[in-house]
């Protein structure tokens, strides 16, 4: 399967939910992705991991945002977290077919691995070949077990041209990927999935993002603070920052 990639400066945030708190930023009529899409440049589907969606749900997304809005999906816990990377042919099949839906507005796909799992050459392998050889979609990796920051995982990952993901709160520390999208994943520091991110790691983000534009790297910034409503206010306000630091060309 192969779909169009996201390109540029992709902000978000896992879901697009919009609540009473941050309506007035997404004025208009629609559905929530709908109104979240005409600010936002992108979404990580957080949903798949729970449960399959259909074909025809995915292509009714694709068909509710801008030509160059883009979706991130994460990759089926039983694929990551029940089978653990063995014997997945049938359910990756599946959800291939399933994000399909999404058309050219694929542009990632996530494969989150549990703390638990540690890297076992032959099963990452096996797994990993295959996903690569049944899409050309750009696929980024937050593997969480120390043995997957190691020098064979990491040739394993190249090989495939499968990145890792920034995640904040980092684990531990990355191997470099100098090619392949940048994907950044803000969970939320120093409580996961609450705590808000401050001005100042918003600037920086912002610098850092603005760095990768003008290299022509493409980069996701995904805020996955959700619980009590932090991740919109701060990808607003990155996008505001990034902005600023990249007005548009004059005329």
């Amino acid at each position: 399967m192969d779909a169009g990639n996201g390109t540029g400066t992709l902000i978000g945030c896992a879901g697009w939910s919009l609540s009473r708190a941050v309506a007035s930023h997404f004025p208009g009529e629609g559905s929530h992705l709908e109104r979240y899409a005409r600010v936002l440049p992108a979404v990580e589907i957080n949903s798949a991991f729970y449960r399959p969606h259909k074909p025809a749900t995915y292509a009714r997304w694709r068909d509710s945002v801008p030509a160059a809005f883009r979706f991130s999906v994460k990759m089926p816990k039983e694929i990551s977290h029940l089978r653990r990377l063995r014997d997945c042919g049938q359910p990756l099949e599946n959800f291939l077919s399933e994000v399909a839906g999404l058309g050219d507005k694929l542009g990632c796909l996530l494969l989150q691995l549990p703390p638990s799992l540690a890297f076992d050459p032959p099963a990452a392998q096996a797994f990993l070949l295959r996903l690569r050889a049944a899409t050309g979609v750009d696929v980024v990796c937050e593997p969480r077990h120390a043995s997957w920051f190691g020098e064979e995982a990491a040739a394993l990952l190249a090989e495939c041209r499968i990145a890792y993901v920034e995640a904040d709160p980092s684990p531990h520390a990355l191997p470099a990927s100098p090619t392949g999208p940048v994907y950044l994943r803000l969970h939320g520091t120093p409580r996961i999935y609450y705590s808000d991110y401050p001005e100042d790691v918003i600037d920086t983000l912002a610098a850092r993002l603005s760095a990768l534009r003008e290299a022509g790297r493409t980069a996701w910034c995904v805020f996955d603070n959700t619980a009590e409503g932090a991740a919109v206010p701060n990808a607003l306000s990155l996008l505001a920052k990034l902005a600023a630091r990249c007005p548009p060309a004059r005329p």
